[in-house]
């Protein structure tokens, strides 16, 4: 199954995080969406696509987890630095931008520390991908 394609302007959400941010999508695939740089799953770089998600809530998280027990077990969120060294997983493996799979409004990105980050507005509302 696939859904609308995701651009620039899409807002991602992490299950352990506290915010939704931006899916930072450069220019260097030179296919745009709705006006918009179009998204592939290679678009999975922290601090360069991936942005922070505020505080981080997650034990697994090793700074997480040193605040929780400086604060004697009770959970102490840390500042967000998302670790992704997965691709997002596809869903539209046959619709390709820049030579990679089409981000979908349906993939999924995996947290080193856990969190599963997903698509909660994909940016496109006309474009999508069967």
């Amino acid at each position: 199954m696939s859904g609308p394609n995701v651009h620039g302007t899409a807002q991602v959400m992490c299950t352990f995080g506290v915010a939704p941010s931006t899916l930072n999508v450069l220019p260097t695939n030179r296919v745009l969406v709705e006006g918009m740089p179009a998204a592939n799953i290679q678009d999975h770089i922290p601090m360069v696509n991936i942005m922070p998600f505020g505080m981080c809530t997650t034990p697994s998280n090793p700074a997480v987890a040193a605040a929780t027990a400086a604060a004697l077990g009770v959970l102490t969120p840390q500042p967000c630095v998302p670790v992704t060294a997965t691709p997002w997983v596809p869903t539209a493996p046959n619709a390709l931008i820049g030579g990679q799979p089409a981000l979908t409004a349906d993939c999924q990105c995996q947290c080193a520390w856990g969190g599963v980050i997903t698509v909660i507005n994909a940016g496109a509302v006309r474009t999508t991908t069967a």
